[in-house]
C-alpha cells in the first residue's frame, strides 16, 4: 500500500496546478533531441495529451534546422549560412516548406493522433496565422547581406489557433510565414514560438532544448532569470549561439503578456509535467 499512497500523493501534488492553469494556454516549442530520439518522441504525444485531457490548452510550434539540412543535401544542394543564418533561395525555402510541413508537421500530428489526441497541422501560411516580412541581416562588421526568404514576424492572427482550441484540437505549427505578396519565408522557430505565446496571451511559453537551463558566468544553473539578469548575460556574451533567440523568444512573449517562460531540457522524459505540475520544476523560469 506505501507505494499506491506515494503514487496519489504525487497526483495530488499536481492538482493546485491543474486548477491554476486549467483553461489556459501553454505554447511549447518543440525541438532538439525531444524531436529527434524515438524514445521521447512517444512521451511527449503523451504528455501533450494529459494537458489537454486536464483542461489546459496546448500550442505546439516546431523546429527542423537538422531535418532541412539532411533533405537539402539529399537533393544535392549544400546548405549555407551567414552569422549562422540559413541562406534561403527560392529553391531552398521549397525544400524548408517541403521538410517543415509536409513531413515534420504531419508526423507530430500523427503521433499526438495516434496516442489518442486530437491534432491538426497549420503553417503559419494557413488563415493568414504568421505574416511575415524579409529579414535584414546585418554582419558584426556593420555590413548588411541578402539571406534571401528569411523572414521575421510582421503580426500573428489568432483565431485559426482559437478555432481549433475551442474544438478540443491541439495545433502543430511549422514556422513558416507569409509575405505582402504571397511569398514565403522561412521564419526561426523559437521566435515565432514567442511572437504566438504573446498573441495568445499564454500562460506559459515552454522551449524544449537539449541543455538543462541557463547558466551564469561560473557554470551555474539559474532557476530563474529576469529581463534585466538576461540583458546582462546577453551583452557580456554567456548567453549566445542558439539560446539567444531562445530567450529573445521568452522576453517578446512576456512582453506581450505570457505570465511565465520556461526553458528545460527536453531529453529528460515528461520534462513538461515535471516544469507544470511539480514545485520545484527543472530548467530556467523567465521573467520580467
Amino acid at each position: 500500500m506505501t507505494g499506491a499512497v506515494q503514487r496519489a500523493e504525487i497526483l495530488m501534488e499536481a492538482l493546485p496546478y491543474i486548477q491554476e492553469f486549467h483553461g489556459k494556454t501553454v505554447v511549447i516549442k518543440y525541438g532538439g533531441a525531444a524531436m529527434e530520439q524515438t524514445d521521447l518522441k512517444a512521451p511527449f504525444a503523451r504528455d501533450v495529451i494529459l494537458l489537454r485531457c486536464v483542461g489546459i490548452n496546448p500550442v505546439i510550434v516546431h523546429g527542423g534546422g537538422p531535418q532541412i539540412g539532411a533533405m537539402m543535401k539529399r537533393l544535392g544542394k549544400e546548405p549555407r549560412f551567414v552569422g549562422g543564418m540559413r541562406v534561403t533561395d527560392e529553391e531552398t525555402v521549397e525544400i524548408v516548406e517541403m521538410v517543415l510541413v509536409g513531413r515534420i508537421n504531419k508526423e507530430i500530428v500523427g503521433l499526438i493522433n495516434l496516442h489518442g489526441g486530437k491534432a491538426v497541422g497549420l503553417s503559419g501560411k494557413d488563415g493568414d496565422l504568421v505574416r511575415a516580412r524579409r529579414l535584414g541581416h546585418r554582419l558584426p562588421s556593420g555590413e548588411t547581406v541578402d539571406i534571401g526568404l528569411v523572414g521575421e514576424v510582421e503580426a500573428i492572427n489568432p483565431a485559426p489557433i482559437r478555432l481549433l482550441e475551442q474544438n478540443g484540437f491541439v495545433p502543430v505549427i511549422a514556422p513558416v510565414g507569409v509575405g505582402a505578396a504571397g511569398e514565403t519565408y522561412n521564419i526561426n522557430a523559437d521566435l515565432v514560438a514567442g511572437h504566438i505565446a504573446a498573441a495568445l496571451q499564454a500562460e506559459k511559453l515552454v522551449h524544449l532544448t537539449d541543455v538543462g537551463g541557463i547558466r551564469d558566468q561560473d557554470g551555474t544553473r539559474l532557476s530563474t532569470l529576469t529581463k534585466k539578469d538576461a540583458a546582462r548575460l546577453m551583452e557580456a556574451g554567456v548567453i549566445e549561439g542558439g539560446m539567444l533567440p531562445k530567450v529573445e523568444s521568452s522576453l517578446r512573449a512576456l512582453e506581450g503578456g505570457t505570465a511565465k517562460a520556461h526553458i528545460i531540457d527536453g531529453r529528460i522524459p515528461h520534462a513538461i509535467l515535471l516544469e507544470l505540475f511539480t514545485r520545484e520544476g527543472i530548467g530556467t523560469e523567465i521573467t520580467l
